[in-house]
């Protein structure tokens, strides 16, 4: 702050002026009037020192963050006029200024620096990076909307759309260093429990009714298949596909992913990227675990050596006819608390209305099932026939493994409440409906319905529906059963636990298709598809971290609760020479605050202030 006036004038007024820089702009504003010489004369017999002394006391209160401003407004004055179409918000997210705390200890300025160290790149790869990352997370749209929406945040960043897309292919080349480098620079944020690796795989759908063509190299013979294929949906929509990948540590912080073909099987991707975890881990030992569909004999095994392990969903289904007999042979089956001997026979039939049997109602029953020999448990296996094609066939496990089977009376009485409600839907298209007419699934509740066709002496046959118990009561027999094959020696209640947590893989999934946008995709560059997942999962990664550093804090909150604080914390420019706050406190906002020290939960800001707070994260 300095003393101004107009050092020629006979009768000068004394204002006290501070120097201001708003982002790239610089001005001085006086934000407060001492008074005219004339006046102070009547308190001091000299107004200029008078004055110095003013603006001393100023500076001073200014230090202490408590000052008196006089600034003036002229409820005539007009907006500026634009040549936007539509009107725009002037409130400027500051949210990001958490998110930049964790991407500046991810140190992604120095990858950037040395990836576009030996190009002749000229834009800020890094700033472009950090907006996309931050958009995803808290104002997910397509690349142009985030480009049109910069100005939304307080940076106010500047760069060409021609440099996203350039951008992204540039993103696309460096796509196993950058994940590497993600995941090894994690570790500056927290400690990673890779000691489970969790695997699943989604896909995402294309706004187009066509997939990519196939290639094949006229040199080499080889056959290159498109990016977006027509696959199984998992959302059953008649879309071309992109298939992710993606392996997750056991606090639920994704680890690496892959891309591909939206027609391949799922199977096929997870060895090849567990191949690039190895060489992350630097031959460190964990335990592969995954749900049934990507618990193939080929990835048991691979997950068999180096001192590996696997926990997979079994389904119980799919076993021998020798293997069921021993799941549903009542005996042996123990309670998991206590592992005290019980029946499934007493599970299913006390009363579970009584209080006293309320822990019991809660409780699972288990069963270990050696499976090492060489019996049928519903798995295949790839084999190359002479004629060069691949061919899935029918294999036997020659494994040391076990399948634990386990058996709960909640869990049964819910899938029956659900069947009961699919019968009473049958019941009712029987009633009312021509059968069909209604579209048909393995999930669908027609599997009840039985057609039975009769005819006389010739004439044409005529269709007659009823309900089939033959199916429900086949369904019925596995209600509340639920088996894992693993090759683990630990207690069975670890391996459990362990199989349990899967879910928060599911929940990486929903984050990223749900509040992140990730789908649909409207790119069709490969390379630029590819890049718009890598964004997503930097995105993903920095939530996931955010969230468990907030937990580690002691405080838990939903995605909602943490998202909606993020984006709704935005300032109001006033007249260049405060920001106010939009927003309220909240106890994520408080938690925020203290878990970073980053000191936004104030009402007003200098903008001097917001620069040193952006400065101070960014290193």
């Amino acid at each position: 702050m300095k003393l101004f006036y107009d050092k020629k004038s006979s009768n000068p007024t004394y204002f006290i002026q501070q120097g201001i820089r708003n982002g790239k702009k610089t001005t001085t504003k006086n934000v407060k009037r001492i008074g005219r010489y004339s006046e102070l004369l009547a308190i001091a017999t000299d107004p200029l020192a008078y004055a110095k002394q003013q603006v001393e006391e100023f500076n001073k209160e200014y230090k202490e963050g408590k000052i008196d401003l006089s600034i003036k407004f002229d409820f005539e004055e007009k907006l500026i006029a634009t040549n936007d179409i539509a009107s725009k918000s002037t409130v400027l997210n500051i949210g990001y200024f958490i998110l930049q705390h964790i991407y500046h200890d991810l140190k992604l300025e120095d990858f950037f620096q040395e990836a576009s160290g030996k190009t002749k790149v000229t834009f800020d790869c890094n700033t472009i990076n950090r907006f996309l990352t931050f958009a995803r997370i808290l104002n997910p749209g397509s690349k142009l909307d985030t480009f049109e929406k910069l100005d939304n945040y307080y940076e106010q960043p500047s760069f060409d759309y021609q440099h996203i897309l350039r951008f992204m292919d540039m993103l696309e080349k460096n796509y196993d260093k950058y994940l590497e480098h993600l995941f090894q620079n994690s570790y500056n944020i927290m400690k990673r429990n890779t000691s489970v690796c969790y695997f699943d795989c989604t896909n995402y759908y294309f706004e187009i009714e066509y997939e990519d063509a196939e290639y094949v190299d006229e040199v080499t013979g080889e056959i290159l298949k498109g990016l977006r294929r027509y696959g199984h949906s998992k959302d059953h929509k008649p879309n071309p596909l992109v298939q992710m990948g993606l392996f997750m540590d056991g606090n639920g912080i994704p680890i690496s992913m892959s891309i591909d073909s939206g027609s391949n099987n799922e199977q096929v991707c997870a060895i090849p990227l567990e191949k690039k975890i190895l060489s992350m881990f630097h031959g460190q030992k964990f335990i592969y675990c995954a749900d049934a569909g990507i618990g193939s004999l080929n990835i048991r095994r691979f997950n068999s050596m180096g001192g590996r392990a696997f926990i997979v969903t079994q389904s119980i289904k799919k076993l021998s006819e020798q293997l069921q007999e021993a799941v549903f042979n009542d005996y042996d089956y123990r309670r998991l608390s206590d592992n005290v001997h019980t029946t499934i026979g007493y599970m299913k039939t006390f009363n579970r209305f009584d209080k006293e049997n309320r822990e019991l109602y809660d409780e699972k029953v288990y069963k270990v099932i050696d499976a090492g020999k060489a019996i049928d448990l519903g798995l295949y296996e790839e084999k190359v026939c002479k004629n060069g094609r691949v061919q899935k066939i029918k294999s036997k496990a020659f494994l040391p493994q076990k399948i634990i089977v386990t058996f709960s009376r909640k869990a049964m009485e819910y899938q029956r409440m659900i069947r009961n409600a699919q019968i009473e839907r049958a019941k009712k298209i029987l009633e009312t409906k021509n059968v069909d007419d209604v579209k048909k699934g393995p999930n669908d509740v027609t599997r009840f319905i039985e057609r039975t066709s009769f005819g006389k002496n010739g004439e044409k046959a005529s269709d007659h529906y009823t309900i089939n118990q033959a199916v429900i009561d086949k369904e019925e027999k596995y209600d509340g059963y639920y088996a894992v094959a693993t090759n683990l020696d630990d207690d069975v209640q670890t391996i459990l636990s362990i199989s349990d947590n899967r879910y928060k893989i599911e929940d990486c999934f929903r984050l990223l298709k749900t509040n992140f946008e990730a789908r649909p995709v409207f790119h069709r560059n490969r390379t630029r598809i590819i890049a718009h997942f890598m964004i997503c999962y930097t995105a993903l990664l920095i939530y996931r971290l955010l969230e468990n550093k907030l937990d580690q804090y002691g405080t838990h909150f939903t995605t909602d609760n943490i998202l909606d604080t993020l984006q709704n914390m935005n300032v109001v420019n006033i007249k260049d020479v405060i920001y106010t706050a939009t927003y309220k406190a909240s106890q994520v906002c408080t938690s925020l605050n203290g878990l970073f020290d980053i000191g936004l939960d104030k009402k007003y800001y200098q903008p001097k202030e917001l620069n040193k707070k952006l400065k101070k994260i960014s290193g």
